[in-house]
């Protein structure tokens, strides 16, 4: 499939170089000496038949194109670097042309940047939760002593005694402000309630924002809140947030404030304080490499205070696999978790936690994120450390997924990929036949071109391309059901002799006026039988290696396979 699109990206990047035939060090007058040929050739003044005059103003259109680029110092460069995409970014006209292409590069890719940001602007960015939690405590339970066995079958009862769905959107107002709705439901053990909150942030500066929250819910009442951001140094910033709850029971204020700082390239260390019904002091310590991920941090609060430590291991393979384990111990107790994150599709990644804890008990957490929405399901399997149930918890979502992904993973993946692969074979087919059409529409053209061309060379017993062939060769070593896909450029290549010589340069002879690709993706090669001085020549020169002849060495005697 990689193929394929590398395919789709030559076809939209037309070699402007190549359709010009020049040598990517050419020189101004180099470049403009092949574009008045060509333009001589293609002039659609020079048809009078209105298909021809069509094929030919195309040509003449494509010819002026590449040579406006090249022709400019500043499109060039970008265009070396990028190619035509590079082209198509907005806001080049306003970039000081006397640039390195260090600086081209730079400059790219920040207007790139711009661009995506703009287009995050232009839609709303909906994200949310589904939380559904499972009491399956009669699995284990059940055999335990003091359990009492209640009346209504042997079967064990598992039940959802909770549930949490929470949604939010953004709406852009301006270029610096964004307005953005979020709402909640949850649910626990018959018992319910929701919120909705609204909040209005803007952007003052490259430096920071700030934003203003209301909101309402039929639990806690309305509530309102200011928060601000702002960057200190390039490697340090502050962010506080303060807010006033109109419950039942009064006004509820509460503050909270939280500095970090960059450490050194992958480090972050992080200070906040929280005053409130949940006072408590944090700091923590954050490392992310491109391989792991550490995390260490102490709170000390009313009611709760404890010391964490989390790691996590990334593989560094295709769907992205990570490990991770942590601990958790404070005055509620202890808690280990382990588990393991894979991606199981171009935009899901499934996770499973096995959590470990005094007094908690035992829980699998299973967890799929797909594109901005999230799915959890708590499972708690029992309240006391019962190894049978830490084994299951263990093995049980590994032998499910296993199953799975051997049964409906792998199976879709691959009917998606084979999907896409036949799309690009259309797809590319029908790039091939329109670059079939131009080439045999511009072969039209050169017809008077290369007749005059021969009449000359023939005079002074020049240059005379007898027959030429460009593409796949099968050997004498090949396979039988192997076919050579070749086409004649017999005509192109008379076309560009001039002063008895033709010079064809190191780029892909693809882009040649006259030729097309016929075997895309494959390697091809140049095959030429020419007659100089009334001496037959003859040579195959490799799709990018340099050509010119005539040579001695090419005489038919004397054959070279140059590639």
């Amino acid at each position: 499939m990689a193929a394929s699109l590398d395919d789709d990206f030559e076809f939209n990047n037309q070699d402007y170089y190549s359709l010009l035939n020049v040598r990517k060090e050419a020189t101004s007058e180099e470049l403009k000496a092949s574009y008045r040929r060509l333009c001589m050739l293609y002039h659609p003044d020079k048809h009078r038949d209105p298909e021809l005059k069509r094929q030919a103003e195309q040509l003449f259109n494509q010819v002026h194109q590449a040579y406006e680029v090249l022709s400019d110092d500043h499109s060039r460069a970008i265009y070396d670097i990028f190619g035509k995409e590079g082209l198509e970014v907005e806001g080049w006209e306003v970039v000081e042309k006397k640039r390195t292409p260090a600086e081209i590069r730079e400059e790219y890719e920040r207007l790139q940047r711009e661009r995506e940001e703009r287009r995050l602007h232009q839609r709303t960015n909906p994200k949310g939760t589904i939380s559904v939690g499972v009491d399956a405590t009669d699995l284990f339970d059940r055999y335990d002593e003091d359990f009492e066995e209640m009346p209504g079958g042997g079967f064990p009862h598992i039940e959802i005694n909770k549930m949490h769905i929470s949604q939010s959107i953004e709406a852009p107002l301006t270029n610096s402000d964004t307005a953005m709705l979020s709402g909640s439901l949850s649910t626990h053990n018959g018992n319910g309630g929701g919120n909705i909150n609204m909040t209005v942030r803007r952007v003052t500066s490259a430096k920071g924002w700030g934003e203003v929250e209301f909101g309402a819910g039929d639990i806690l009442g309305p509530l309102t809140g200011l928060k601000v951001f702002r960057n200190l140094t390039p490697r340090c910033f502050l962010t506080a947030q303060c807010g006033l709850q109109f419950s039942p029971r009064g006004l509820r204020p509460s503050c909270s404030m939280m500095t970090a700082r960059h450490l050194d390239q992958n480090t972050m260390g992080y200070l906040q304080w929280r005053w409130g019904p949940n006072s408590a002091m944090t700091t923590s310590l954050v490392r992310d490499t491109k391989s792991s991920h550490f995390t260490l941090a102490l709170q000390l609060g009313v009611p709760h205070s404890y010391l964490m430590m989390t790691y996590q291991y990334k593989f560094q393979d295709e769907d992205q696999t990570k490990v991770k384990g942590s601990v958790k111990t404070g005055w509620f107790g202890t808690v280990v978790e382990y588990g393991a994150e894979r991606k199981i599709s171009r935009h899901s990644v499934l996770s499973a936690t096995v959590s470990i804890g005094v007094p908690q008990g035992v829980t699998v957490k299973i967890k799929l994120a797909r594109a901005s929405q999230t799915y959890l399901f708590p499972i708690h399997l029992t309240d006391q450390l019962l190894p049978s149930a830490v084994f299951y918890a263990t093995v049980g979502p590994l032998l499910v997924y296993l199953a799975i992904h051997r049964l409906i993973i792998i199976p879709y993946t691959q009917a998606q990929k084979e999907q896409e692969l036949e799309l690009q074979r259309k797809s590319s087919a029908t790039d091939i036949a329109k670059k079939k059409q131009e080439a045999e529409s511009a072969v039209l053209l050169m017809q008077e071109s290369v007749r005059r061309i021969i009449e000359a060379e023939e005079s002074k017993m020049g240059l005379i391309i007898l027959n030429a062939w460009y593409g796949k060769f099968v050997s004498d070593t090949s396979q039988k059901q192997e076919k050579a896909k070749v086409i004649d450029v017999t005509v192109p290549l008379q076309c560009l002799v001039k002063d008895s010589k033709l010079i064809l340069t190191e780029a892909s002879k693809t882009g040649l006026p006259g030729f097309y690709d016929p075997c895309v993706g494959e390697e091809k090669s140049l095959k030429l039988l020419y007659q100089f001085r009334g001496v037959m020549h003859q040579v195959i020169s490799a799709d990018t290696e340099a050509l010119r002849i005539p040579k001695q060495s090419h005489r038919i005697d004397s054959y070279l396979y140059c590639e």
